[in-house]
């Protein structure tokens, strides 16, 4: 018998895969070699294959569909459930074969080798500002101690550069070594290259249109989820980044938390909400800046509350125009 759905355990060098035919009978429970994947699946009929979206969940699942496979990757938290108690790599993958074949499932869409590499992109960026928030800390805690201060932020870090500039004789070679910081520098020349990519692409162009949203919130987008059609509204996409509402109901009653969930993806979440504060401080700067519904909301909530409501109205907008590839239309006013 043939086997028409697999499941697979990804490793880094051991793959477990599990195979069933149509009766749902175990056919193929074996285990492969990574330079045995590519040539065992290159053997079999067209089927459908379930893997855990994890690491190389993504080049493994283009490989396979090259081969002429259909290849579902899923959220761990989602196969958990249909893994048999005692876990091991086997039941790992006849988990993974039993989660594709539920038709409710929920599935990650594959990304290019493209949409990757951009994501990588963003990923050293990140690691390079929290590596210069450290060394801008550190070096605030030793001249601290030296009788330096400065204020919080790029703006005081610079005020207290040019004062130690200025008192060299007093200061030893060690913190004065502390100023030069080669991911300041790093920082740049990803910010340039992320910009040369945007004013390539005529989605992330469009996406700059928007209030809050830059070059590099509209890079960080496209990156990580494409045209967004994998999203069945701009509800479901502003729930998959967490910014919608937590709710715990039971028993007919509706009882929201008053919290986002904060699920989904983090760092897109974040650039959101950081954009949405950038723009509201403005807005609160400048009253005839910002729509109706905004200046109402920062009159009757808090201002975090609203920058949350304003990142997630943001993303709906996001979601609205990749889908539909209109031009931003800003609102009307009152």
């Amino acid at each position: 018998m043939q086997a028409i759905r697999f499941g697979i355990d990804l490793a880094k060098n051991v793959f477990q895969v599990h195979g069933v035919d149509e009766s749902g009978r175990v056919v193929v429970q074996r285990q492969l070699r990574r330079a045995q994947v590519e040539k065992f699946f290159a053997a079999q009929p067209p089927a459908l294959i379930g893997m855990e979206a994890c690491g190389s969940a993504h080049h493994w699942g283009r490989t396979l569909s090259a081969l002429g496979h259909e290849v579902k990757l899923m959220p761990p938290a989602y196969v958990k459930p249909y893994v048999p108690r005692n876990k091991n790599d086997a039941r790992d993958a006849q988990g993974c074969c039993e989660a594709v074949s539920r038709p409710d499932m929920r599935f990650v869409p594959i990304k290019t080798v493209e949409q990757q590499w951009a994501r990588a992109l963003h990923r050293t960026r990140d690691l390079l500002v929290r590596q210069r928030t450290q060394l801008a800390n550190a070096m605030r805690g030793m001249l601290y101690e030296m009788g330096l201060t400065s204020a919080k932020g790029a703006a005081g870090i610079e005020t207290l550069l040019q004062r130690v500039e200025a008192a060299d004789e007093a200061i030893p070679a060690a913190p004065s070594s502390a100023r030069h910081c080669p991911a300041r520098g790093e920082i740049g020349k990803l910010d340039k290259q992320i910009l040369a990519q945007v004013r390539r692409q005529q989605a992330a162009l469009r996406l700059t249109t928007i209030p809050s949203v830059g070059p590099i919130i509209a890079h960080a987008t496209i990156a990580a989820i494409g045209d967004g059609r994998q999203f069945a509204s701009a509800r479901d996409f502003a729930a998959w980044l967490g910014l919608t509402r937590k709710s715990h109901d039971t028993g007919g009653k509706h009882r929201p938390t008053g919290h986002i969930s904060r699920a989904g993806d983090r760092d897109l979440r974040r650039l959101l909400i950081l954009g949405a504060s950038s723009w509201l401080r403005q807005v609160r700067a400048k009253p005839d800046k910002g729509s109706p519904w905004i200046r109402g909301l920062l009159a009757r909530r808090p201002v975090k509350v609203a920058v949350v409501a304003q990142a997630a109205k943001t993303a709906r907008i996001i979601w609205a125009m990749l889908t539909s590839g209109q031009q931003y239309r800003a609102p009307a006013a009152a």
